[in-house]
């Protein structure tokens, strides 16, 4: 796994699934995070092949309830990223999804209610000592990459005290969100403080805020001295942002998205929740797409909603179509 000079899609809880992570890496990202998945669901799941689909799925034990599904062409670059506030369970849901991931990444950014009142996310940022023994019982026990993304503190020195303790562990990389747990999205990412991490360490550091244009990321590259760059909204709303030949048109973007989730049978929550997180951006879900969006219960139903009918009915009568061991369609 390499750090240096790449393209990263940033985690995003409930957009992060499959057909999203691949859309991105189709259209030029180099890494793609999945949404975080909280220790504790993980170490009830069981690895399974899924033949019908041509992926890899870990469902929760006694359940249907797919938690973490992946297939073999994203392989070597989808990070799996987990929400913990303990060393050993962190590392129990780490071995069982390691050998079919890139990395395995530690969120300690999250400012969500739910992330932090369970001592996860960036309420480890004030826990400096059980940040040191996650990182080391994973890099001690792994052959997998370990990396962690954080958000500044409150105090310039106070992130880059942390960062060094971090760097210390022996982790890959480290990913610095450019904004503090207080601030909102709308408060411009502070790229000068990223930079002050970044001189003070030899491990390649990942920059992430404010990215909506294709040259936002050299541009951050630039200014912070980061190895890479890391993008979530600019991404979520039109993941053609990776392509260096320029963004496609947003409904051209969606319309991919909705042909991935069918074909890779995505949760239909997670599907809608992009959707709807895309319509809000450019249009309103107040008109009769964001309506229809909030109404379709299944798979099937966004496929009609999108002209996809025929898309859906050709895969789910010819499935499998994509080989699982090489992740080629069939």
């Amino acid at each position: 796994m390499e750090y240096r000079n790449k393209l990263v899609l940033a985690p995003m809880v409930r957009v992060g699934t499959l057909p999203f992570r691949l859309l991105a890496a189709e259209y030029g990202a180099d890494i793609t995070y999945g949404e975080e998945i909280i220790d504790h669901k993980m170490v009830k799941c069981e690895r399974k092949v899924n033949d019908y689909i041509g992926c890899t799925d870990f469902v929760e034990k006694g359940t249907d309830n797919i938690v973490f599904r992946t297939c073999n062409p994203e392989r070597n670059h989808v990070v799996f990223q987990i929400g913990t506030s303990d060393a050993v369970r962190a590392l129990n849901a780490a071995q069982i999804v390691c050998n079919d991931v890139a990395a395995i990444d530690i969120n300690m950014g999250c400012p969500k209610s739910f992330s932090v009142s369970g001592g996860m996310g960036a309420a480890l940022l004030s826990k400096p000592e059980l940040i040191h023994d996650i990182l080391s019982i994973l890099k001690r026990n792994l052959h997998t990459p370990v990396t962690c993304k954080i958000r500044l503190l409150k105090s310039t020195q106070d992130t880059v005290e942390l960062a060094r303790r971090i760097e210390k562990t022996g982790i890959s990389a480290i990913a610095v969100h450019g904004r503090r747990v207080a601030d909102r999205p709308r408060d411009p990412a502070k790229w000068s403080e990223i930079a002050d991490v970044v001189s003070a360490l030899s491990i390649p550091v990942i920059a992430n805020g404010d990215v909506f244009e294709y040259d936002d990321f050299e541009r951050v590259k630039v200014t912070t001295g980061a190895s890479s760059v890391m993008v979530a909204r600019g991404a979520l709303w039109n993941a053609s942002i990776f392509s260096p030949a320029g963004k496609l048109h947003w409904e051209d973007v969606k319309r991919e998205y909705v042909r991935k989730s069918i074909l890779w049978d995505n949760d239909i929550k997670s599907t809608k929740h992009t959707l709807r997180e895309i319509i809000m951006h450019y249009s309103s879900l107040e008109l009769s797409e964001g309506k229809s969006v909030i109404k379709s219960e299944t798979l099937a139903d966004i496929a009609r909603l999108y002209g996809e009918d025929s898309y859906y009915q050709f895969v789910n009568a010819n499935r499998p179509l994509v080989n699982g061991s090489t992740g080629q369609l069939l």
